[in-house]
């Protein structure tokens, strides 16, 4: 069954018909083009012509005349636009005209950069040009290093190469910063929170390093569709960004379908799993041969997924191998073989978590599924485009979890398609980020007492490094003056610098690395005991060895998998702003958060019953961050017993955390919340959101800021729900009473309080 046959099958089905919430076709849109800058060195022109590139889209025109009239540059367009031409043109012209130029080019993963080199080095073999394109990052060979530093033209690179093994030896790449014309910064719209506040400090680094030697390159970025590109682009890279957004690429016919899993009990509001759901769905697409991508918003999900949809391909007598998983965990080798798969055709159904939302060439995907809302709606256009990259038919199938958010969605579709990409956030100085890398920038080169390095407590921080010991201040220079490596104590990505390495001794005498995780996941992920699914087999953990950081697992068959729970607490370190807003206070500061996993549950494949649980004996976290917190008024307080009060404030911190997403271009997961009926601090029932990152990224200061519209979205999301008493698409499955809840949050923010 082709597509079109499908999707009129699944629109019309009885079974279906009344899942569907939502089904919009949005039509197909025509190419529009723009001239070729007459600069442009002819040679190029004729090698897209030979590949039958006529034309420029108007996109790709506008931002190539910007580049070169030596304008920085973000060209924000749709995924499969052809932004790659944007850079490549510009540079490999630069170079043809003057062999001495040099660029980087920094993608946010290697694959992305693997994919990409492997374009650029066609184009320059069908240019004929000696243009020496070369990778260098992780798995880059030592003896091809020193030849990549003195000869290459375009260097491309990733932020964590760049960060530890670029910047700190720039005495070997003088031929690179000498010489260093344009940066080419891919994705843009994925440094955000805690990645995107660290790569800002390290774009300070890398400017202060041209600088030094005596270069000024020019930026030239690129984005998926986000609220503020230029904005993002400006605070990453410092300098003035021209915004380049008028897209003239073709695209094809998209069905964009919301789902609505059926009510399974009505008395508690429970719906059918999304993940049961979601398989079923993608059934149907094995059935009729329709290559699909499914993305999950979890690693254990994107596993279970797996699990549940291999057994439904050998249902159908088809092999499971066309089932394959995809996230961050698994080892390069393994991604780069699913990789080429799907390029191939070989695999019919790839899950991923959101290490496939970027530009990575994957094949003619025909279905997109989207088991759980992103948590954004640029990251929601980002994953749809993932099908239909040929101009071809595409669709995309959004299938709701019973969370608050995914039901506010999917009961109002109009909110979705109607609103605007949100705006990515960063904090590039947090003072936890700032101070690592200043450190960083002190090793690389001594500063100077008035250099500038982003804000002026930048001085401070100096200061008391050199009272420190770790940098000497003598001479009006500060020098660094410690024995280790800076940059080898900084993880990019996490709060984490370590990741866990997970062993496989199932068969005796021959252990072998199968994956990898965040030191902070390995708590709840691969604790003593714990189940651990890779590509659809279950691994039982062993031994978690903390400081040798490696978990050993044996492959066992069993059905169920296991989810840990974290105690949490909040104490208040300081206030940064306050306002009082009769009968509640809300507050932004700074917080201790402790934590620790204390027990896990181990939950049966299929029916996700409980079949018991056990305890973890693991040390635990703290974590200085930035918190965002709602105290509730005496006259409040009054008005509920003990027990009122704490049910509310349950479906209240529930619902908030819930929606928060709705406001901040974050992951569910970057944002935690934690209630208390009468907090030490306060003296009064509070409710608290916190960055989940030492320092914060800004999230939380943003929630202080909208925090009364964040209010009336969740006394709007619990006064529409239908189910009778509170469910897991309102306040949550602790809460026992929704009225409780939706009466306070009226009281808190001044309206009627009847439904």
């Amino acid at each position: 069954m082709d597509l079109a046959s499908l999707l009129t099958h699944m629109k019309t089905s009885p079974r279906l018909q009344e899942r569907f919430t939502c089904w919009r076709s949005i039509p197909e849109r025509p190419a529009r083009f723009g001239p070729w800058p007459p600069s442009l060195d002819p040679r190029l022109q004729e090698v897209l012509g030979a590949r039958g590139i006529e034309k420029l889209y108007t996109h790709q025109s506008q931002a190539i005349e910007r580049v070169l009239e030596g304008r920085n540059t973000v060209v924000v367009t749709p995924t499969a636009s052809g932004k790659t031409l944007c850079y490549n043109l510009p540079v490999l012209d630069g170079i043809l005209k003057d062999d001495s130029l040099r660029a980087l080019y920094i993608f946010p993963t290697k694959a992305l950069a693997t994919d990409q080199v492997s374009e650029l080095h066609e184009f320059v073999t069908d240019l004929g040009a000696q243009i020496r394109t070369f990778t260098y990052d992780g798995d880059t060979p030592v003896d091809a290093r020193r030849k990549i530093r003195v000869a290459g033209h375009i260097v491309v690179t990733n932020p964590d190469m760049l960060h530890t093994g670029i910047l700190p030896h720039h005495t070997k790449w003088v031929k690179l910063f000498e010489n260093l014309k344009y940066i080419v910064i891919d994705e843009v719209h994925t440094y955000r929170g805690i990645f995107g506040s660290h790569f800002a400090n390290v774009l300070r680094r890398l400017e202060r390093i041209c600088r030094f030697y005596g270069s000024s390159p020019q930026y030239i970025c690129t984005s998926a569709t986000i609220g503020n590109p230029d904005q993002l682009a400006a605070s990453l890279t410092g300098c003035e960004i021209e915004l380049i957004d008028d897209n003239g690429s073709p695209a094809g016919k998209k069905h964009f379908a919301m789902y609505n899993p059926p009510v399974v009990n009505r008395e508690l509001g429970i719906r059918r799993s999304s993940l049961l759901e979601t398989a079923d769905v993608a059934e149907e697409l094995i059935k009729s041969e329709v290559q699909t991508i499914v993305f999950a918003r979890s690693r254990l999900n994107t596993e279970i997924l797996v699990t549940y949809i291999k057994e439904r391909a050998a249902r159908n007598l088809y092999s499971p191998d066309l089932v394959r998983g995809y996230r961050g965990g698994y080892l390069p080798t393994e991604r780069r073989a699913i990789e080429q798969e799907l390029r191939e055709g070989k695999v019919g159904v790839v899950v991923s978590t959101n290490a496939l939302e970027l530009g990575i060439d994957i094949g003619q995907l025909e279905v997109c599924v989207l088991c759980g809302y992103p948590g954004s709606v640029a990251s929601t256009w980002q994953r749809s485009g993932r099908a239909g990259r040929r101009s071809n038919t595409s669709a995309t199938i959004l299938v709701a979890s019973s969370s608050p958010l995914d039901q506010y969605i999917v009961s109002n579709p109009d909110y979705f398609f109607e609103s605007t990409p949100e705006q990515a956030f960063i904090n590039p100085d947090n003072l936890v980020i700032l101070a690592a890398h200043l450190k960083c920038a002190a090793f690389e080169l001594p500063f100077l007492e008035k250099e500038g390095f982003g804000p002026d407590i930048s001085r401070e921080i100096l200061d008391l490094l050199a009272r420190q010991g770790i940098l000497r201040h003598t001479g009006g220079r500060y020098y660094w003056s410690s024995d280790n490596f800076p940059a080898n104590q900084i993880s990019l990505r996490s709060a984490a610098t370590d990741n866990v390495v997970i062993i496989d001794i199932t068969r005796t005498g021959t252990p072998r690395a199968i994956g990898e995780i965040d030191y902070f996941s390995a708590f709840t992920t691969v604790h003593d005991e714990a189940i651990y699914l890779h590509e659809g087999k279950q691994f039982h953990v062993d031994k978690l060895d903390f400081k040798e950081k490696k978990a050993y697992v044996k492959q066992v068959d069993v059905d169920y998998y296991t989810d840990a729970d974290l105690a949490v607490s909040v104490k208040v370190i300081d206030v940064f702003q306050q306002t009082m807003t009769e009968p509640s206070v809300i507050c932004h500061g700074e917080v201790l958060v402790t934590a620790v996993a204390t027990i896990f549950k181990k939950v049966r494949f299929r029916t996700h019953e409980n079949l018991g649980w056990g305890q973890i004996s693991l040390p635990e976290e703290q974590m200085h961050t930035s918190a965002c917190w709602l105290s509730l008024g005496e006259e409040i307080e009054d008005r509920y017993t003990k027990e009122e009060l704490q049910d509310a404030l349950v479906g209240m911190a529930y619902l908030l955390a819930g929606l928060a997403p709705l406001f901040l271009s974050c992951d569910a997961s970057d944002i935690r919340v934690f209630c208390e009926v009468r907090s030490p601090f306060t003296q009064q029932p509070t409710v608290y959101l916190y960055d989940r990152y030492p320092g914060g990224v800004g999230l939380s200061e943003k929630l202080y800021t909208i925090m009364n519209e964040l209010l009336l979205r969740a006394l709007e999301r619990v006064r529409h729900c239908d189910c009778p008493a509170g469910c897991p698409s309102c306040v949550g499955p602790s809460c026992q009473d929704k009225e409780i809840t939706a009466r306070l949050l009226a009281e808190v923010v001044g309206v009627e309080s009847s439904r």
